[in-house]
């Protein structure tokens, strides 16, 4: 027990954000971020690592990707302030994105963030969202790797 302790302690004093990306880390920018063949002008925007990785699993997305750490939710007390947006904003237009794919749950707070940042980034570039192949409701780290698969590749422009 002393071992699996100490493990997580450690754990906990090691992993931090990548600088970047926002993503989990123990560097300064994660091993994503630091992959020169992930520079196609693609990003995803998911809302947390767990769908981050869920998304990797599928081996058919080939950019990079932006965590917000959570999604708008008035209900909860969660505004635009408190995730890692103008961050994403900053990216967009610094990094010269050709688009920007909103890979958020299909729940209202995934469908309220989506239309913010829509709005925030068409300036930009294109932006899209991954198709609605998943239950309402349901979370992206939950879904198999097809069904994630075939969502990125049904997504749309958001207009």
């Amino acid at each position: 027990m002393q071992a699996f302790a100490d493990a997580l302690i450690a754990a906990r004093s090691q992993v931090g954000q990548c600088t970047r990306c926002f993503h989990l880390s123990a560097d300064s920018l994660c091993d994503i971020c630091l992959n020169e063949e992930r520079r196609n002008g693609q990003l995803c925007v998911v809302s947390d690592s767990r769908d981050l990785l869920a998304l990797e699993r599928t081996r058919e997305y080939k950019g990079n990707y932006h965590v917000l750490g959570g999604l708008i939710s008035p209900m909860d007390g969660i505004g635009p302030e408190l995730l890692q947006i103008q961050p994403l904003v900053n990216r967009v237009d610094q990094e010269a994105m050709t688009e920007v794919i909103l890979a958020l749950p299909p729940s209202v707070e995934g469908d309220t963030t989506s239309l913010y940042l829509a709005r925030l980034l068409r300036p930009f570039c294109l932006v899209s969202r991954i198709a609605y192949g998943l239950p309402v409701g349901s979370e992206l780290e939950y879904a198999d790797e097809v069904t994630l698969a075939r969502a990125l590749e049904g997504r749309r422009r958001m207009e």
